[in-house]
């Protein structure tokens, strides 16, 4: 799997992020380095939990780090739960978590079928 595979499996937009980053050797390395990220544990054990100010903050970084990375789909989603949460929307929120969760898991997925490929 290529890079740019990757990124059309899990919706995003590789000419976006090559714009912003430059080299593949580079896009590779920070693709990579979100498999490391804790935002996602954070945002699920805040949301069990019902701390919610924390879950705000974990899905605002699984945000900003979608539009860095143009993960355009996860971004989506992370965004519209990040709204939600900002305003205490908890009932809008439960729905939007979910939908996190499965672009969350097409993005690991893809990203772990590209690692496997190197």
């Amino acid at each position: 799997m290529t890079l740019q595979e990757c990124y059309a499996a899990l919706e995003g937009d590789y000419e976006g992020v090559m714009g912003r980053l430059r080299t593949e050797r580079l896009v590779q390395k920070f693709v990579l380095k979100f498999l490391d990220d804790g935002s996602y544990n954070l945002l699920t054990s805040s949301m069990e939990s019902g701390d919610y100010d924390e879950a705000f903050r974990a899905a605002h970084t699984i945000k900003g780090v979608g539009q860095n990375l143009s993960f355009n789909k996860l971004y989506e989603s992370s965004h519209l739960l990040t709204e939600a949460l900002r305003s205490k929307d908890i009932e809008a929120a439960a729905p939007l978590y979910e939908q996190v969760k499965a672009d969350y898991a097409q993005t690991v997925d893809a990203i772990h079928a590209y690692q496997a490929s190197l």
